[in-house]
């Protein structure tokens, strides 16, 4: 018999340079009839089995002792489905050979994944769980367009590439082997000759599992089932209801007293949620947990975009966490990095030895405030990557929203770059059009797939229409962080009173442009680390004044038009900056160790939240201005503020600032209606550990004029303090 496998397309197997395996591989029609070949290394016999009667049809002749092997099988014409019996020295075993199996991806999927219009592209990428003619395995899919040759390697295979080299689907650049009886759990990468020749060992971009750092190969996992938005949910999260979002690094909220360790995320579940539900808030908002590699990034520099972090468990733990969440009718929000990557190895940099998924020129390409790499959202394949990764995390997982990291560094060519170290737009000018049509994209996205799921910007610029819609010309998001607000009104609190009332209009320039977009005010986790010290550690004054101070700013924020979020401690006035390698110093909460200073201040969060789910003048017209109005704006002198919110009935709420430490009695303001104002809020009740001046629970207006109006009430204003007085009629 003429051997139609030359020895040269043998060596290639064995060096591990051949790129078209199935052109080889497998049963194939020849001038003598059916040939099968296989490569099996270190394997020393083969025989053929038929499967349908699981007869012994030939035994495969060793091409080269390696263990390639090829026959024809006798009396046979037609192509039929076979195993193989191969033996291992005296041991044998039945195996699904791979190279049997026809392509599986189709026309319309392939074009899809290279126009950039998958909705879904992780139901096709990655490595999925099918049953192929009667055989269950796992199909392996990998988008490397410029590899010379990749293969699939892991526990099943000796982690040696020459075992299991993909097929090549030119059309799309994937590359695609299915597996028989590969199982859940086992780890495995792709191996790839890269379009240099160089060898990459490279983990899956759309592994749905990973191991736990400092390894990094990917892991078998099953798509997770689809979590059905509810209408309660959905409500949630719209413009016109309460949202108090809890922000967590799950790391560091509360860890293992006995080793410092991580919980899972069961054991958080079990801790967090009760918590959250007791504080009022409304909503978590996780800092990312998208597998990333090193800690101290926090997990803003991610790398598995697709796997839940394995810090804290499997992926079906995360999703037991959103669910419990749910339950207690919480909401869920996930922190979301589409802006950077860092450069590791075995991830996303040099794919296939060209930049894939990152821009080549380092001055579009490389991020310098964080040595990490910039997506080219200009690629169909990376904005398809990106959008759907952010759906693949709403749908599969029920998380009910998505705050997008460091929006600024991605619409602004020349953000945090110096003249001649940024390349400008097809028109000159400095906007990345690409990065925002790709934020344009995914929020079409999310909003046509899933109704009711939020996307968050934190944009730190002044780009005009983030939170409007698309087709108005906005980049589609739902709400914005306000951080302009964050920075003025933090710059002065921070001053000691006695100067604010130079600073006045850092409390007020905010309503300036309150209403160009929906915002939520954040105080986050940026904001009390790299030596910012933590929000009570920024207020002046002795402890006293400390805690008046940031009482009185919890109030004044909570009264203010826009949506709430508070990072993990400062509920508690946690007293050192925020350290992740650690969990909060709940130890404050003892009486004997904070005394009760951290006791009330936890107590006035709770308050506040309760307060401002039940009353719709503090939430329900938030990006309205019929919703808000200054009774007292200019008393810089006395650092007072006072203004009214308005709900669409007609209900009324008015909030009065003092941000000196000197008691303002029978101060007059001008109301815009004639009533009495019951005291629901007072933040320097003794129930916060405060003074306990007050209005003895009431004030009634008079009809002497002040302020521009014709009504007017008189109040005792506590040193550092909020009130807040609702209208009663």
């Amino acid at each position: 018999m003429t051997q139609l496998v030359a020895q040269s397309v043998i060596n290639q197997f064995f060096d591990g340079t051949h790129s078209d395996p199935f052109s080889v591989l497998g049963m194939h029609e020849t001038d003598n009839g059916i040939e099968i070949r296989a490569l099996l290394p270190d394997a020393c016999r083969v025989s053929v089995i038929n499967k349908e009667n699981q007869d012994t049809v030939c035994e495969l002749n060793s091409l080269d002792d390696r263990g390639f092997f090829a026959g024809v099988v006798p009396n046979t014409r037609d192509f039929f489905a076979y195993q193989l019996q191969v033996y291992w020295g005296k041991e044998s075993q039945i195996l699904e050979d791979p190279y049997r199996y026809h392509p599986m991806i189709n026309d319309l999927d392939e074009w899809l994944l290279a126009e950039g219009s998958f909705l879904r592209p992780y139901e096709v990428l990655g490595a999925h769980f099918i049953e192929c003619d009667g055989v269950s395995g796992v199909n392996f899919r990998l988008w490397a367009p410029n590899a010379k040759r990749v293969s699939v390697v892991g526990d099943f295979n000796y982690w040696d590439g020459r075992r299991h080299p993909m097929r090549l689907h030119p059309a799309s650049g994937v590359w695609e082997l299915f597996l028989p009886k590969v199982a859940l759990g086992q780890l495995y990468k792709f191996e790839l000759i890269d379009c240099h020749g160089n060898l990459r060992l490279k983990a899956d971009p759309y592994a749905f599992s990973s191991q736990l750092r400092p390894d990094t190969a990917s892991q078998i996992s099953a798509l997770p089932d689809i979590v059905p938005m509810t209408e309660a949910r959905r409500k949630a999260n719209q413009w016109d209801q309460p949202i108090s979002i809890y922000e967590v690094h799950l790391g560091s909220w509360r860890r293992n007293l006995e080793n410092n360790f991580w919980l899972d995320y069961d054991q958080i579940g079990d801790e967090l949620i009760p918590y959250v539900k007791e504080m009022g808030f409304t909503h978590i908002e996780f800092l990312p947990l998208s597998e990333f590699p090193f800690d101290g990034s926090w997990g803003y520099q991610p790398l598995g975009l697709y796997s839940p972090t394995s810090r804290f468990g499997t992926p079906e733990g995360f999703k037991r966490l959103v669910e419990r969440a749910h339950e207690a009718g919480i909401n869920v929000i996930l922190d979301w990095v589409p802006g950077h990557f860092p450069s590791d190895t075995h991830g996303l940099v040099a794919f296939d030895g060209t930049a894939l998924y990152e821009h080549a020129d380092p001055r579009e390409g490389f991020h310098q405030d964080w040595n990490t790499l910039i997506y080219n959202y200009g690629r169909n394949e990376v904005k398809n990557f990106l959008s759907s990764n952010a759906l693949y995390w709403i749908e599969r997982f029920g998380v009910d929203g998505i705050r997008v990291d460091a929006v600024a560094s991605m619409i602004y060519r020349d953000y945090s770059r110096a003249e001649g170290e940024w390349i400008p737009n097809q028109y000159g000018g400095r906007e990345n059009l690409e990065a925002i049509e790709f934020l344009k994209h995914t929020n079409w996205k999310i909003h046509s797939e899933v109704q009711g799921a939020v996307s968050i910007a934190e944009e730190s610029t002044s780009f005009a229409g983030v939170t409007h819609p698309t087709e108005n010309g906005g980049l589609g998001f739902n709400f914005k962080w306000n951080m302009g607000w964050m920075n003025d009104t933090l710059s002065y609190m921070e001053k000691d009173p006695v100067y604010r009332q130079y600073h006045h209009n850092q409390m007020t320039f905010g309503m300036v442009y309150q209403y160009s977009e929906n915002f939520v005010l954040p105080l986050s986790h940026d904001e009390v680390v790299h030596g910012k010290c933590s929000l009570i550690g920024k207020m002046p004054g002795d402890a006293w004044q400390k805690f008046a101070n940031l009482r009185a700013y919890y109030g004044y924020m909570w009264g203010y038009p826009g949506k709430k979020l508070l990072f993990m401690g400062n509920e508690f006035a946690q007293g050192r900056e925020w350290n992740y390698r650690e969990s909060l110093d709940w130890f404050l909460l003892d009486e004997s160790i904070g005394g009760r200073w951290h006791i009330g201040m936890q107590q006035l969060v709770k308050d506040l939240n309760k307060i401002y789910r039940e009353n719709a003048p503090l939430f329900e017209l938030d990006s309205d201005p019929q919703g808000f109005d200054w009774l007292v704006v200019d008393d810089a002198q006395n650092s007072v503020f006072a203004f009214e919110r308005r709900s669409s009935k007609g209900e009324r709420i008015i909030v009065i600032s003092n941000f000196t430490p000197v008691p303002r009695h029978d101060y007059r303001m001008g109301v815009n209606v004639a009533g009495q104002y019951h005291e629901i809020l007072n933040t320097d009740s003794s129930f916060y550990e405060g003074s306990n001046l007050g209005n003895c629970g009431a004030v009634e207006s008079e009809a002497i004029p002040s302020h521009g109006r014709d009504h007017s009430i008189s109040v005792s204003i506590p040193p550092l303090a909020t009130l807040y007085l609702k209208y009663q009629g």
